[in-house]
This record gives structure tokens, C-alpha cells and sequence, in this order.
């Protein structure tokens, strides 16, 4: 039997890159193609290292300082318009995804984009994709502190208005994970850049969105409500 919804004002916060669309390799070759060109070497250790911070944080670990920020900006623009690009031409979105947000959607709980990505990176996304209408909100955290650091999400609830206590996170990266949870947020984590046994800090870890239904979600959002009730 489907769950109900539990209460009213609840909502779900998803993180783009590798959970709405599987991105990836365009991240990683459109970095790599720029970092390179100016003498900056960058592997897949760095990219796994470095995936779901913003520009400004992935270009500082790499470098081990604060980039000078001409040069930043300068790889900044030319990398998103390559990867920008690549969304453009291959972009494709991930198995089980529309279904979700379909039947969240249908169940008037409200949705929100809040990634690491630029702004106009949301937007070619969700429009390639064609799912704009899904959500009420999509936040840039761009210009915000990198996850672990939570803004991003809390500014997505603001926008919404909804209480953080009352949204679910869906995230790909360990980041991210420990951004929900600084929020005060639920989190489901799903095994697209990292495996399911290093997610174990999410509320729920699956291997793919197939595996999730609507009842996962209500499920998550009745025991945050029995955890404020104890």
C-alpha cells in the first residue's frame, strides 16, 4: 500500500550532477582540458576528489592555494562552455528520475535543484532535459561555500518555504551527504560517483533511482516526524 504523505510542506532538494544527469565524464574532460592548457596537471584522483565543490574550491584544491582570479575566471568560462556544450549535444537524463519526479509532483510535495553548478549550467540542463516544470526553485551554489558547507540547501528550503527539518536531500557526492545532514536534512545517496558502502552517513543509500519508489520518500519523511515527536 502507498504511504500517504505525513504532513504538509514537505520537499525534496536534488542535487543535479550525477543524480538528475550522469555528467560525469563531461566535468571531467572539460577540467582537464583547461587545467592542462595552463600547466595545471589533473587526474581522475582529482576529479573524484574534488566532484560536487564549485569552481572556485575544485581549482583551489588542486593548486593547493587560492587561484589568482583572472586565471579562475578564465578556466571557470572557458570549462563551462565546453561542458555546456557537451550537455547540449549528448545529455541524457538518468534511468528512474522522471518517474520520481513525476510522482512527487502528483503528490504536491515540492522540489528544488540545489548543485554546486553554475547557474546557466542548471538551466541548459533542466531544459535539455525538458523537466523545468518539476521544480519550484533551482539554486546556484556557485558563488556559496563548497559542500560539505550547507548553504546551498538551506537557501533551496528558504526558497520554498519549507522548514529544513522537512526535506529530503537526493545526492550523489560524500560532499553533499554531509552537507544534508549539517542542514538537519534527510538524505538519500545514490552510487553514481561514489559505491553504496562509502554513502553509509545518508539515510538511505541505493545502487540507482530505479530502485526507489515514492514510498521511500514518505517513509523517510514519517520518521523525521516520529524522531521530533520523541
Amino acid at each position: 500500500m502507498t504511504l500517504k504523505p505525513v504532513e504538509k510542506g514537505c520537499a525534496v532538494l536534488w542535487d543535479m550532477d550525477g543524480v538528475l544527469v550522469d555528467t560525469g565524464e563531461f566535468h571531467y574532460l572539460t577540467w582537464k582540458e583547461m587545467l592542462e592548457l595552463n600547466g595545471i596537471p589533473f587526474s581522475r584522483q582529482d576529479f573524484q576528489h574534488t566532484f560536487g565543490m564549485n569552481n572556485g574550491q575544485v581549482v583551489t584544491c588542486v593548486l593547493g592555494h587560492p587561484p589568482d582570479p583572472e586565471l579562475l575566471k578564465e578556466i571557470s568560462d572557458r570549462k563551462e562552455e565546453n561542458f555546456r556544450e557537451m550537455v547540449r549535444e549528448q545529455a541524457e537524463i538518468n534511468p528512474g528520475v522522471r518517474a520520481l519526479l513525476e510522482q512527487l509532483h502528483d503528490a504536491g510535495i515540492k522540489q528544488a535543484i540545489a548543485s554546486s553548478a553554475p547557474q546557466e549550467n542548471i538551466d541548459q540542463v533542466v531544459d535539455k532535459l525538458k523537466i523545468r516544470g518539476f521544480f519550484s526553485a533551482m539554486v546556484s551554489g556557485d558563488c556559496l561555500p563548497s559542500k560539505p558547507d550547507p548553504t546551498v540547501f538551506r537557501l533551496a528550503a528558504q526558497e520554498l518555504g519549507v522548514s529544513p527539518g522537512n526535506c529530503i536531500v537526493v545526492e550523489d557526492a560524500k560532499a553533499g551527504v554531509d552537507a544534508a545532514r549539517r542542514a538537519g536534512m534527510k538524505c538519500i545517496a545514490v552510487a553514481a560517483t561514489h559505491p553504496v558502502d562509502e554513502l553509509d552517513q545518508a539515510d538511505l543509500a541505493v545502487q540507482n533511482l530505479e530502485t526507489l519508489s515514492i514510498d521511500d520518500f514518505h517513509q523517510l519523511f514519517y520518521n523525521k516526524l516520529l524522531e521530533e515527536k520523541c
